[in-house]
């Protein structure tokens, strides 16, 4: 099927893609997505992906204020800037811990190079590990995984390429999604989740307004949007009622009061919180393996592929839009930062550590890759492979006698490279599905790749270190939520009171779902994510599912993916203004919750009405074929 792919620009034909307007624009938006979105990711746990919003801005740059039509060089500019957010992602998930020991007085404040080499490390390896894996996840496997944002990203620049009906269906999309997302976390005027108790189940169903949830069940379908519905009804419908109906006044850790007591205060959501959390981690951090080892004879195969052309020096094709970087600068860079990993006191690991971050690095790089293909780097739970991650790493330091503050710092850095390059490994996939999709040069992308994460990197110590100065981390304002379970199983690893049968029962659940058969991953995801992403994400599968069959067709032909891409450029545009609002103090000052009432009957006709412009955008006209 690839084989027959013809992207948008030909081969033959070369246009400017890196120029030094797009190289500064790039830079400029990688600085202030990451930034932007460490505030978002610190103060509520998830960050807004930036390609698409940086590919809109690029766009306004490049054809209206400048004039020129250059759709390639709008779209160097969205991947030299999208990964400022997938940095500060891998950033804030892990390294907000150290400070929090700091504050406990357990270890000095990290200092502004230790941060700084450290995202450096793990940004500059997920650009690196994505090179051999192109062609495998990218090129062989087009229409197999969808790459939900990456291919949104191609439709916006398309959209605003070719004009017409199909810029006008992006543009409604977007103009509707920043509205909604205006509406819900910016004038706080409707409430972002519909919330059912059903006391009798002893849990809750629950779903989140949000346009660009219902976007990613649509441009995933509804096969693997049900999948993931179904973890979350084994984790709420299933596992929520048994632990809340059989605990009783069991005080079972992590939860420090008992599971009576707990649901009382908190009801399903703390459940949830305490238990079925690390019950998705498992999950995720078993069926993420058992994808590697069915994926990893395509992997091994490309990488010797890829290996094989050192003897050609880059001679193995004259197409340009088949052209990476040179195989022996990527494995030379990679041994280099093997070096540097070892020999740099702010990762405090011997050289057999440093191979073991790069081995582990590359395989949860390959998986971040695959999981973004199916679910988009906005719902990628690389916090779940992070966790394994940390798990490793922490018991290999204490069977090593490494057990004090030296110790548990080790466990941060290694986690924190790891979970950085698996972040910035999804990030790049993305980047490089919309240039497959467009025409673009690969090997230029992954330059533009680096430098984004060079910037980022230079960047996000400084935020950070800002940021917890002025409100933090652990506070109200900035709880760090993913970071503070980080420090939480480091603890329980080194203490030796971890919940290891949750983590089991959810690596088991996987292990039966592929036994019958089926594809654990999306499920595991659906699992560990809350229900209420998933059910509205089931909400766009089903919107996909009924127009297909109306089209009577296996392809979406229509105005669907095209709308649906609007949506999530409009939501992520505002996403990162408001988190930006945020820094500045305007955000309290839009709040209009105190005047304008709000509960879950406006939220539902909210949800209703964002699944109704779906459904209408994606049925196209009577008269379209």
């Amino acid at each position: 099927m690839n084989q027959e792919f013809k992207p948008y620009v030909p081969a033959d034909k070369v246009t400017p893609e890196m120029t030094p307007t797009s190289i500064i624009m790039g830079l400029l938006l990688a600085v202030i997505f990451g930034a932007a979105n460490a505030y978002l990711g610190l103060r509520v746990g998830m960050t807004v992906s930036a390609s698409i919003p940086a590919a809109v801005i690029s766009m306004a740059v490049i054809r209206v204020i400048l004039k020129k039509d250059s759709i390639l060089e709008s779209n160097m500019v969205q991947t030299i800037g999208s990964a400022g957010e997938s940095l500060a992602a891998g950033a804030i998930f892990t390294m907000p811990a150290l400070f929090l020991w700091a504050k406990e007085g357990v270890m000095e404040t990290p200092s502004l190079v230790t941060i700084t080499v450290i995202a450096l490390f793990g940004g500059l390896l997920g650009v690196f590990f994505m090179v051999p894996l192109r062609s495998a996840l990218i090129v062989q496997e087009h229409g197999v995984l969808p790459y939900p944002e990456g291919t949104a990203c191609a439709e916006v620049l398309l959209a605003g390429e070719e004009g017409g009906s199909s810029a006008k269906s992006v543009f409604i999309g977007m103009g509707i999604g920043a509205v909604v997302k205006l509406l819900v976390d910016g004038f706080y005027a409707i409430q972002g989740v519909v919330t059912l108790k059903l006391d009798a189940l002893k849990t809750e169903l629950s779903a989140e307004v949000y346009p660009a949830l219902v976007s990613v069940g649509y441009i995933c379908g509804a096969r693997i949007s049900a999948y993931m519905f179904a973890g979350g009804v084994i984790g709420w419908f299933v596992l929520i009622p048994a632990i809340v109906t059989f605990g009783g006044d069991i005080v079972m850790y992590p939860a420090s009061v008992s599971v009576a007591e707990l649901y009382a205060t908190g009801g399903a959501s703390a459940i949830w919180a305490s238990y079925i959390k690390y019950i998705g981690a498992g999950a995720v951090a078993s069926a993420g393996i058992i994808s590697l080892i069915k994926t990893l004879p395509l992997i091994v195969k490309t990488f010797m592929d890829s290996i094989k052309s050192i003897k050609n020096a880059g001679a193995t094709t004259n197409e340009r839009t088949a052209l990476d970087m040179d195989i022996r600068f990527v494995l030379g860079a990679i041994v280099v930062l093997i070096i540097a990993i070892w020999l740099v006191p702010a990762v405090p690991v011997s050289l057999l550590g440093a191979i073991i971050i790069v081995v582990f690095g590359f395989f949860f790089s390959a998986v971040s890759s695959r999981m973004v293909g199916l679910v988009g780097s906005s719902n990628n739970p690389v916090s779940g492979m992070t966790i394994a991650t940390i798990l490793i790493a922490t018991i290999c330091l204490k069977v090593a006698g490494d057990t004090g503050a030296h110790g548990m710092q080790g466990a941060i850095a290694i986690g924190s490279i790891i979970c950085i390059a698996a972040c910035m490994a999804g990030d790049t996939s993305q980047d490089l599905k919309t240039g497959y999709i467009l025409g673009a040069t690969p090997k230029k992308q992954q330059y533009g790749e680096i430098m984004g994460t060079i910037a980022a990197a230079l960047a996000i110590g400084g935020v950070m270190i800002l940021l917890n100065s002025a409100y933090g981390f652990g506070t109200d304002a900035l709880a760090a939520p993913q970071a503070t379970m980080m420090k939480m199983i480091i603890e329980g690893v080194m203490n030796g009171n971890l919940p290891w049968a949750l983590i089991f029962i959810g690596a088991f659940i996987s292990i039966a779902v592929e036994i019958l058969g089926i594809g654990a991953l999306p499920v595991a995801i659906g699992l560990y994510l809350p229900l209420e992403l998933s059910a509205t994400i089931m909400l766009g599968g089903l919107v996909r599912l009924f127009t297909d069959k109306k089209r009577a067709a296996k392809n979406e032909n229509g105005k669907g993916i095209l709308f649906c891409s609007g949506l999530i450029a409009g939501e992520g545009i505002v996403g990162v203004l408001l988190a930006i609002f945020a820094v500045t103090g305007l955000l309290d000052k839009m709040n209009l919750s105190s005047v304008i009432p709000s509960g879950n009957v406006q939220a539902f006709i909210l949800l209703a009405l964002v699944v109704a412009a779906v459904w209408y955008a994606a049925k196209g006209k009577k008269n379209e074929k």
